[in-house]
């Protein structure tokens, strides 16, 4: 195992590195950021509370798109005459 102030620095490097590249990739097309920036809070989470509380946060948005998502997603399943055209 490595010792813990060493997994300490190597976790902060490397979450720190992927939200940079997550943030590089919201500007670029082909990268999809976000997904690495969650990555790096994942990791950054063990160790700080401001990445653990953006972490909850951003889980919390997720759950609410999904279940927005699945609610309209039901609603057309069911024949709603709103989608009609």
């Amino acid at each position: 195992m490595l010792n813990p102030k060493i997994r300490k620095a190597l976790d902060w490097f490397v979450g720190s590195a992927l939200i940079l590249l997550g943030i590089v990739g919201g500007l670029v097309p082909v990268l999809q950021g976000w997904i690495f920036i969650l990555a790096g809070l994942a990791v950054l989470s063990s160790h700080s509370r401001w990445a653990r509380e953006l972490l909850r946060r951003f889980q919390q948005l997720g759950r609410s798109v999904r279940q927005s998502v699945w609610s309209r997603r039901a609603d057309s399943d069911n024949g709603d005459p709103s989608d009609e055209k």
